[in-house]
Parts: C-alpha cells; sequence; structure tokens
C-alpha cells in the first residue's frame, strides 16, 4: 500500500483467499483492505494517538440518515454527551479532494452539526471549523487534540 501522509502506524494484517485484511480496532474485526480502507485506519490511529480521542468515542463507517436520506460517514468522533464533534470522509489516495468534496461534507453536517470536518485522501488533509449561525466554515491547520470537557 502506499505511503500515506500520516506517522508511521503498526497495523495487523492477514491475508485470506487473496484478499489482504486489515484489524480495525473500533470494528474489533479484519476488514478487506482497500484503498479509502487505508486512509480510514490511518485517520482512525492519528485520532486515537496524535490528538488522543478516546477509541470509545470513535465510530467509523455510520449509517445515518439524512433528509430521509441514508449516508454512510467514514469516521465519527462523539462528545461524551452523544453529540458529533468531528465528522471525517475519507477519500482514497487517487481522489482529488474538491471544494465540491467540502461542500458536501458542509451539506450533510447541517443536520449532523459536527463542530468540526475533515476531509482527507491520506496525502493532503483538510480540516475546518464549523460556523452554523453564518452556515460557513473557517479551514484550519488541524483538529484541536481532545479535551476531557469540551
Amino acid at each position: 500500500m502506499l505511503k500515506l501522509n500520516f506517522p508511521a502506524y503498526t497495523f495487523r494484517f492477514k491475508n485470506s483467499e487473496n484478499k489482504v485484511s486489515i484489524f480495525d480496532e473500533i470494528r474489533k474485526k479484519f476488514i478487506i483492505l482497500t484503498p479509502e480502507e487505508w486512509v480510514r485506519q490511518h485517520v482512525v490511529h492519528f485520532l486515537m494517538h496524535e490528538k488522543k480521542y478516546p477509541k470509545s468515542l470513535i465510530n467509523v463507517e455510520k449509517v445515518l440518515t439524512v433528509n430521509g436520506l441514508r449516508k454512510r460517514y467514514d469516521v465519527v468522533v462523539f462528545n461524551p454527551d452523544g453529540s458529533i464533534h468531528i465528522l471525517v470522509e475519507c477519500k482514497a489516495p487517487e481522489v482529488k479532494i474538491s471544494q465540491a468534496t467540502f461542500d458536501q461534507i458542509a451539506r450533510y453536517n447541517m443536520t449532523m452539526q459536527a463542530r468540526f470536518l475533515n476531509v482527507t485522501n491520506g496525502l493532503n488533509h483538510f480540516y475546518c471549523q464549523m460556523d452554523f449561525e453564518n452556515e460557513k466554515y473557517e479551514f484550519l491547520r488541524n483538529l484541536p487534540d481532545y479535551k476531557e470537557n469540551h
């Protein structure tokens, strides 16, 4: 797999029926390794190891209903009260991240109400903070670290 723009992490792999799987610590099972899954697993490790978010607040591949449509989110970080703190959209490394990608996640987020958004293809990471009152978002250099009482 391609080297991504993240710190080096140790992953568990297994090979069966000529398919490589990677162990997902959140779902507690092996998942077929696709380019998007490779990015998702790096994001999960980044959130846990660099940003110190507890594993218990992170959810992966969550299906949520937005305006009557079922949407699948790559990674969601919850606040302890159950509201959504960070919404992450993962793309495969070859997928270019455009303004349209951001507009799409921001639109979804009008229902979700996550305070922070992260869009990444593993090579380029974009972070922003929502301003719901003015229906806009502001780009950030990075996501905030986990704080006990936010």
